[in-house]
C-alpha cells in the first residue's frame, strides 16, 4: 500500500513539473485535473492525467513482461 502512494505521489510531481510540455499534448487539461490559483501562484494536480498515463504504462509492462 504505502509502494502504491509513493509511486503515485511521485508521478504527481514529475507531471506536475512537466504540465507546461505536456498540455501541448493534451494531458493535464482532461476532467479530474485540478487547476486553481491561490495567493498569485497557480497550483496543478493532475490526478486523471496521472491515472491515465499509469494505466498506459501498466500496459506496456504487461506486454513486454
Amino acid at each position: 500500500m504505502m509502494r502504491w502512494f509513493l509511486t503515485i505521489f511521485l508521478v504527481v510531481v514529475v507531471f506536475s513539473s512537466l504540465l507546461p510540455w505536456l498540455e501541448k499534448l493534451g494531458i493535464g487539461r482532461l476532467p479530474g485535473d485540478l487547476r486553481f490559483r491561490l495567493f498569485g501562484r497557480d497550483f496543478s494536480f493532475p490526478f486523471a492525467s496521472t491515472i491515465l498515463i499509469s494505466l498506459f504504462v501498466l500496459l506496456l509492462a504487461r506486454l513486454f513482461k
